[in-house]
């Protein structure tokens, strides 16, 4: 059996039982996010969470592609260019403080290159995936599609900017979150949208709303343990 034959497989046998790939996936991303919730709230334990961040996002899209069926050529370049978009958006958005507004990235999500951290590109096709995943149940009318994934993006980035701030993912020039931001923000997520809804792959995931929602109470509850 080759390699996508056995990621087009609904379950894997453990001990003599076929256990749903969905459901294992669904439980170790609840188990590692509620962690994480645990961690990244208590004081003693809150550096080492922070540097288990990069960790965190690479089990996601793991997880998250271990659920996927078609590694097509079409796939591989929404993958390709959505990484790259998205970490050469920050790059010129570091560089010129023009895009989403003046910032800068701390040490926790990792290895930087050109005061980037190379993370992020993989925070951005992750983030395109599951709603574009979503997007594209709610109408097949791909432009509408667009808009609404790159809508869900922008509401992620929502929840996520103020616990970015107070775990050093970044930091914005005098402290306040630009509108510019999440206006930049939709913009590049609609351009990232398009091109997911517009090449041909199979779309259907059904960890990406599972792994949209665990994102959204994460980030919800940690708004509320360490901004409010």
């Amino acid at each position: 059996m080759d390699f996508l034959q056995i990621m087009k497989k609904d379950s894997i046998s453990i001990a003599g039982r076929d256990i749903s790939k969905l459901n294992i996936a669904t439980a170790l991303l609840a188990i590692f996010h509620l962690v994480g919730v645990v961690g990244l709230s208590s004081p003693a334990l809150r550096e080492i969470f922070q540097a288990l961040t990069p960790f965190n996002l690479l089990l996601s899209i793991g997880l998250l592609f271990w659920l996927h069926r078609d590694f097509s050529k079409q796939f591989l370049a929404f993958a390709l260019i959505t990484y790259l978009i998205g970490y050469w958006i920050e790059v010129a958005g570091v560089y010129t403080g023009q895009i989403f507004g003046e910032y800068s990235y701390g040490p926790t999500l990792g290895f930087q290159l050109l005061e980037v951290p190379l993370i992020i590109g993989i925070n951005w096709l992750l983030l395109g995936y599951i709603t574009g995943e979503i997007a594209q149940r709610a109408t097949k009318v791909k432009w509408l599609a667009a808009i609404y994934g790159a809508f869900l993006m922008v509401v992620l980035d929502y929840l996520i900017e103020p616990v970015a701030i107070k775990l050093d993912f970044w930091t914005w020039s005098g402290g306040d979150i630009p509108f510019q931001n999440y206006l930049s923000w939709f913009l590049v997520a609609f351009v990232i949208q398009l091109i997911y809804q517009y090449l041909s792959f199979e779309k259907t995931n059904k960890l990406a709303p599972r792994l949209f929602l665990i994102e959204v109470l994460f980030f919800v509850i940690l708004n509320f343990l360490l901004v409010n």
